[in-house]
Order: structure tokens, then C-alpha cells, then sequence
């Protein structure tokens, strides 16, 4: 995650994670990045300001890398791409280093300086994003309209919602069939998995079918729980995705 201002400076805010894809389309997204050395972190975070100043870039945006895991269980990476947006999973950053980037997007937009230094931006504890759609995963995601006849978080530990829909609200076949992003944080990884794991299972949605089991099955797996998940997740863990 970059940020650029209008005066000339850069920062970054610390990397999320992505590796949990289905179809090149994110279902979780977590900082920091499991596996990720302090000294590979703070590579990358320089190769994404020095990619964002290149361009004179102003404004919220998320360069992409795509790393590989080599023999001493470090890193190395390759740039991918620039997003030149406040993204989807902007509040994974917001968690973890106490800031409002919305806050933050405004203030720049309007010719004032980024409020803080890159020595001055810390992280704390743990935050996953899972995507919670209205989807029928073992009818090969195939998209569930309806009316939400049950819609009740009630949040365990941290946890952040954001969602357009509630109870009675109409999922039709016209929009995108995400219904909500539900961001937990904690101390650790473990704890955040575990607040989302509960609030999955605890908390269904009625009315539509969801993706909600798929999410939960993925948290619990060997290699998510290890931190040593791939792009290649579903294809090797083909036992998540039956019905």
C-alpha cells in the first residue's frame, strides 16, 4: 500500500497478502504477509515507493508484486502491476497500522501533505478480509438471487463489517455478489482466524446461499493455518471446494 502527495513524497504502509485466489479473484487478503522477513519487507516497501515516485503518483495505490519462495525460506519478487485506487481491501491496512486512508485520500486530493512520515507509520497485531458472497459454491459459484431473510453479525473479538445490504434487502442478478467484507483483527494471526471462523459459522446468512462454508473451510486448512499458502491454493486443495 503507497501514498503520494502533491509536495513530492512517498510512503508506504506495509504489505498485504493475497496469495488465496479463486480465478485470479482475491477470497482473503491479510497483513502482514505470513512468512515475510523484516529485511524482504522493507525491500519491497522501497521498490513500491520508488515505483509510485517514478511517476509522480498522487493519491492512494497499491503496487503488486508477485513473489517465490526460494531455498532458505526467503523471498524474492517481481513487480506486476500498479492499481491506482483505494482498493476493496484498503481496511486490512487501516487495522493494522490504527489509520484512516479515506481520511487520508481526501486530505492529499486537496493539495495538503501526507499527514505523516514514513519513519512515523507503525504496525500492530493481525488482520485477515474475507469477501462474503451470495454464491453457490458447490453449484460451481453460481450467483444466488433472492431476499436476505436473515442478516445478524453480532462480532466476536474485533471485527469490521462493511456492507450495503440487511435483512429484507433484494440480491438480484443485475449487481457484483459480494454482500459483505467482514475484517477481523487481533494480537495474532491465529486469534483473527478464530474470530472469523466463529462469526461464519455462528452467524449465516438466510434467504440466499453464500460462500460462507468455503470461507470457513479455508481457514481451517493445513496450509492456510501454516501461512503457506500459494496462487495455486484451490488447485492443491481441491477437498476445500467440495459441497
Amino acid at each position: 500500500q503507497v501514498f503520494g502527495d502533491s509536495h513530492g513524497e512517498c510512503i508506504h504502509l506495509f504489505e498485504r497478502d493475497c496469495s488465496v485466489q479463486r480465478r485470479h479473484q482475491k477470497v482473503l487478503e491479510e497483513a502482514p504477509a505470513p512468512g515475510m522477513s523484516a529485511a524482504r519487507r522493507a525491500e519491497m516497501g522501497a521498490a513500491a515507493v520508488a515505483a509510485a515516485k517514478a511517476v509522480g503518483y498522487v493519491g492512494a495505490g497499491t503496487v503488486e508484486f508477485i513473489a517465490e519462495e526460494i531455498d532458505d525460506g526467503d523471498l524474492r519478487f517481481w513487480f506486476m502491476e500498479m492499481n491506482t485506487r483505494l482498493q476493496v481491501e484498503h481496511p486490512v491496512t487501516e487495522l493494522v497500522t490504527g489509520l484512516d486512508l479515506v481520511a487520508w485520500q481526501l486530505r492529499v486530493a486537496q493539495g495538503e501533505p501526507l499527514p505523516r512520515a514514513q519513519d512515523e507509520i507503525r504496525r500492530d497485531g493481525h488482520a485477515i478480509e474475507v469477501r462474503l458472497y451470495a454464491e453457490d459454491p458447490a453449484n460451481d459459484f453460481l450467483p444466488s438471487t433472492g431476499t436476505i431473510t436473515r442478516w445478524h453479525f453480532t462480532g466476536w473479538g474485533d471485527l469490521r463489517i462493511d456492507s450495503a445490504v440487511v435483512q429484507g434487502s433484494e440480491v438480484t442478478p443485475h449487481y457484483d455478489p459480494m454482500l459483505a467484507k467482514l475484517v477481523a483483527t487481533d494480537h495474532t494471526r491465529g486469534q483473527a482466524i478464530g474470530t472469523l471462523v466463529r462469526e461464519l459459522r455462528d452467524h449465516p446468512v438466510g434467504g440466499v446461499r453464500t460462500n460462507a462454508d468455503l470461507l470457513v473451510a479455508v481457514l481451517g486448512s493445513d496450509d492456510f493455518l501454516s501461512g503457506r499458502t500459494t496462487t495455486a491454493f484451490f488447485d492443491e486443495n481441491s477437498d476445500v471446494l467440495a459441497p
